[in-house]
């Protein structure tokens, strides 16, 4: 009988604890540079969260290096308690392919929160780029083999996965040229020293939109409805058959969370994706906001689960692997 009443003491105790979550600051990791693509979602997203959750005072503090996988670990060894939390894109799924090693266990180290959007690519090429239209690009690809780099923002990167595919659909080998992030590979970019690059609309729309670079298409299957990207085809009606990227951001908390301060963080989650703001944000960049059954944590985990073994092939048949 004592044991019984402490335990339910204990319990009564422990879910009065959480009650009151969140009881400080909440810092959201975004294992990149400010500045980047997902650093710009995890910005918006966090004012749209902190409504929710009692107007909770939220900093996103950027944990870049090793293709997101240093901030991953911060998270992953953080206290499980809810106030440090793991924003990451599709590199959630590719990393244990990609990196031999790896100080987490991406299934069995997070609870999973929810997804937040999906982002689509855009395929672009530098200014002076000779080639106008999708079928030029290919021509000037063909006739330029050996001479052409493809930078991208990083191993383990959304623009190195999907420059990957865009090397393989096409069958032409170019030499691709890393960045530290993103900002760096778009300002060689936009200066003319590499030729092409495959990116996140949340990243390049602005530079669609002013003209400081040719655009080709878009990644998904079907066209990005937005006034600037409207117009860009898509690789997959462009001849690609199949070539369907888009890039997913979600939300993980340590594991261990309580469950009820999960259930606190997915029903917030939830409420700020239907946050007019942020919607609206979101759709100007080309992305598009997740109201399917990945904003339940199951769901979510099962959908990162999958993208493991999809791009793990793709990872494994192009032989790209980091230390």
């Amino acid at each position: 009988m004592k044991r019984t009443l402490l335990a339910i003491a204990t319990l009564l105790a422990t879910a009065a604890a959480f009650a009151d979550y969140p009881e400080k600051p909440i810092t959201i990791v975004v294992p990149f540079s400010a500045g980047g693509p997902t650093d710009k979602v995890a910005r918006d997203f966090a004012e749209a969260l902190r409504k929710p959750l009692k107007n909770a005072t939220i900093v996103v503090e950027n944990a870049a290096g090793a293709g997101g996988t240093l901030g991953a670990t911060k998270v992953a060894k953080a206290a499980p308690d809810g106030h440090t939390l793991l924003l990451f894109h599709i590199g959630m799924a590719t990393t244990p392919t990609m990196y031999r090693k790896l100080n987490y266990n991406v299934l069995n180290d997070f609870e999973y929160a929810g997804m937040i959007n999906d982002v689509p690519m855009t395929l672009l090429g530098r200014k002076t780029l000779p080639a106008n239209t999708y079928p030029e690009l290919v021509k000037w690809l063909q006739e330029n083999k050996g001479k052409i780099n493809l930078a991208n923002a990083g191993q383990g990167s959304a623009s190195h996965l999907c420059g990957l595919m865009f090397q393989s659909a096409v069958q032409i080998d170019m030499t691709t040229v890393p960045y530290k992030g993103t900002a760096p590979a778009m300002n060689d970019l936009l200066g003319g020293q590499v030729d092409v690059m495959c990116d996140q609309t949340t990243n390049t729309t602005s530079q669609i939109a002013a003209g400081s670079v040719k655009a080709y298409a878009v990644s998904t299957a079907k066209r990005v409805n937005t006034p600037v990207l409207a117009k860009l085809p898509t690789l997959d009606e462009s001849g690609l058959k199949g070539f369907n990227v888009s890039i997913f951001h979600g939300l993980y908390a340590p594991k261990g969370t309580p469950a009820d301060v999960m259930a606190k963080l997915n029903t917030a989650l939830k409420e700020a994706l239907k946050d007019p703001e942020f919607i609206k944000r979101q759709e100007g960049l080309g992305a598009v906001v997740v109201t399917d059954g990945r904003l339940n944590p199951a769901e979510h985990k099962r959908f990162v689960a999958a993208e493991i073994d999809k791009w793990g092939a793709v990872i494994k048949a192009a032989g790209q692997y980091a230390d």
